[in-house]
């Protein structure tokens, strides 16, 4: 297997080290699958479990200058990779205002994910800072695990108010309750609910929109004022809020009642999901 490609142009050398910052947040380690057209960085926690999961993809064409790869096999022409979040997002932090980012599967007595940064210099040499991220790479028969999650007809589907309202008013609910309901309708009213035996505290937000839903049959049967609702730890709706860098262009939430939410973000030419289960 073999893999290499190279970032020359600023603003798409800031935007991957952006995404990278995020990837750090959201998992401690990922997996990395690198296809011919896309680079995806998965977290698979099973959902049954009580882990959260993520799927976020990006066109490799939108970033990368050079991008060559060969995977397991001509029919199979993907690589699936483990590494920790971190060490990716640490090695990235040089390559701000770099001038240009190499990244390469290599071999140093144990698989490594090279990234070679190239940065300006005030003399003619060119300085260059390397780093060799252990990695692990995931056996072909492990891949049927790391697909993209399956996403039900969610119940309700709504438009996300500002991620940053949202997550400071989550961060002060967590003073009060560890978990907390996300409860939202087809009226455009998304709500987010603490209750304690002390106290019950609700924040409002209406006139979001609701996007179609794919299922239309659900839109008829529902009255668009009844609320679908989830109750979720809210830890976990605080590390996918904390993790956003940019605000995105397009940010949806889908509940599936007492299963799960999906959050599910656009930032240009990155697609984030993100899954939290229901507390049983």
């Amino acid at each position: 297997m073999k893999f290499r490609g190279k970032i020359v142009d600023g603003a798409c050398l800031n935007h991957f080290t952006r995404i990278s910052n995020m990837i750090a947040k959201l998992a401690k380690t990922c997996t990395l699958r690198i296809s011919p057209d896309k680079l995806n960085f998965i977290l698979c926690d099973k959902l049954a479990n009580g882990g959260v999961s993520m799927w976020c993809e990006l066109e490799q064409e939108n970033f990368f200058s050079e991008f060559q790869m060969e995977g397991f096999s001509a029919e199979n022409n993907e690589i699936y990779l483990e590494l920790t979040s971190e060490n990716l997002s640490r090695a990235l932090k040089t390559a701000q205002n770099a001038r240009a980012l190499k990244i390469k599967l290599t071999n140093k007595h144990f698989p490594c994910l090279t990234v070679s940064v190239e940065l300006f210099s005030m003399s003619s040499s060119t300085r260059i800072a390397t780093h060799d991220i252990p990695i692990k790479v995931i056996p072909r028969k492990l891949w049927k695990d790391l697909q993209e999650p399956m996403v039900p007809d969610p119940d309700v589907s709504i438009y996300l108010p500002v991620l940053k309202t949202m997550k400071s008013v989550v961060e002060k609910m967590k003073n009060i309750s560890s978990h907390l309901v996300v409860e939202a309708n087809r009226d455009g009213e998304l709500n987010l609910k603490i209750e304690t035996e002390l106290v019950c505290v609700t924040t409002h937000f209406k006139d979001l929109g609701n996007p179609p839903l794919a299922s239309e049959s659900t839109s008829q049967d529902r009255n668009p004022e009844h609320m679908a609702e989830v109750h979720i730890d809210i830890r976990k709706l605080l590390q996918f809020l904390a993790g956003q860098q940019v605000n995105p262009t397009k940010a949806l939430c889908n509940i599936v009642t007492n299963k799960m939410v999906h959050f599910h973000l656009l930032h240009e030419d990155v697609s984030l999901q993100y899954f939290i289960p229901a507390l049983s």
